[in-house]
């Protein structure tokens, strides 16, 4: 029997690759180091399901995600949109973006302060090829499915006269209006109030059950990944370090990075929590050999700065990119952070 949820893929991504050549400040003629911005990344985004990435500012959560939406050229990788593969060397198309849509951190960057919200909505519709005619009528049925009511009041609006809730609903609906099957959402409450974060939450959760979009969640906050994700992800330096499906990985983390991300969570309740013991200094997305995590982890062995580990299976769908499971007599027993109350989202 066919695998149901194969296929539904809507966009699936194997061994993705960002190389980035950087100079060292002051040095002109030293030669140009390589910044392994994303690492052999490997996901499939499935209809009617969110994946979440998770993981620390510079992880490379966000280079992934532009190389989803095809605005970076990834160095080496491949892609594929509905079972047809891309060729990622070539430039974007109409087509591509039609079907794969970014909604970025920031709504009040992203939308043009000089122009009212009906122009910020409809000039995406034209380009893509609906009529005057009807663009208006879309646009009104866009912010209605992103439950922005009146549409006509929103649509006569500046940026600067809404709240940056509803301007990221707005940036959603715009996503949205052309009708595509993913949407990647990068960081998209970050910079939102926490009285309206899980209002935006609810809404991606809403439009991927009920439009069956396939949606990408990037966060740094794993408590928002567990609410609202089907699958997470874990990254640190530009690799995935640990995944798996369901609520498996927060309620029991096997990868020492994904351990001091959950210890790292605020609980109001615990006012003598201290911040979890970690190495001298993080490693950057330089290094040429051993796990990238060695320098911070509290359970770093000889093997761990020499050899790069592989993904270890440590569950059903669970995998976990560390030597603390290359064999059942050789792992180490690791103590696991509380588990959080089902439901329970982070507000900070």
């Amino acid at each position: 029997m066919t695998d149901v949820r194969t296929t539904s893929v809507q966009l699936a991504a194997r061994g993705l690759t960002r190389h980035f050549s950087v100079r060292t400040p002051g040095a002109f003629f030293a030669p140009k180091r390589i910044v392994h911005a994303v690492d052999g990344v490997s996901l499939d985004l499935v209809a009617g399901e969110v994946v979440a990435v998770v993981g620390e500012s510079g992880s490379g959560k966000s280079v992934l995600a532009r190389m989803l939406a095809r605005i970076i050229t990834p160095t080496s990788g491949d892609l594929v949109l509905q079972g047809k593969p891309i060729e990622i060397k070539s430039k974007r198309t109409l087509d591509y973006a039609s079907q794969v849509q970014l909604v970025l951190q920031d709504p009040f960057a992203s939308m043009n302060p000089v122009h009212r919200m009906s122009h910020n909505l409809i000039r995406p519709l034209m380009i893509h090829g609906a009529s005057k005619h009807d663009a208006p009528a879309m646009a009104e049925a866009a912010l209605r499915r992103v439950s922005l009511e009146p549409p006509s009041r929103f649509l006569e609006s500046y940026p600067h006269e809404l709240s940056g809730g509803q301007l990221q609903r707005i940036s959603i609906a715009r996503a949205l209006c052309i009708q595509p099957k993913v949407l990647l959402a990068d960081e998209p409450i970050s910079m939102l109030d926490v009285s309206v974060r899980l209002g935006v939450l609810n809404l991606l959760r809403g439009l991927c059950e009920n439009d069956r979009l396939a949606i990408l969640y990037i966060t740094h906050d794993i408590a928002s990944a567990r609410y609202i994700a089907d699958s997470i992800i874990v990254m640190y330096a530009g690799q995935v370090v640990e995944q798996s499906r369901g609520t498996t990985l927060v309620d029991e983390p096997t990868h020492p990075y994904t351990q001091l991300l959950i210890a790292s969570v605020p609980d109001p309740s615990d006012t003598a929590k201290e911040a979890p013991p970690t190495g001298e200094h993080a490693q950057t997305a330089i290094a040429e050999k051993g796990c990238r995590f060695s320098p911070r982890c509290p359970h770093v062995m000889d093997r761990c700065r020499e050899e790069e580990p592989p993904a270890f299976v440590v569950g059903e769908d669970h995998t976990s990119k560390c030597w603390l499971y290359a064999g059942h007599d050789a792992a180490v027993e690791v103590a696991l952070p509380t588990r959080r109350k089902e439901g329970e989202i982070a507000t900070t």
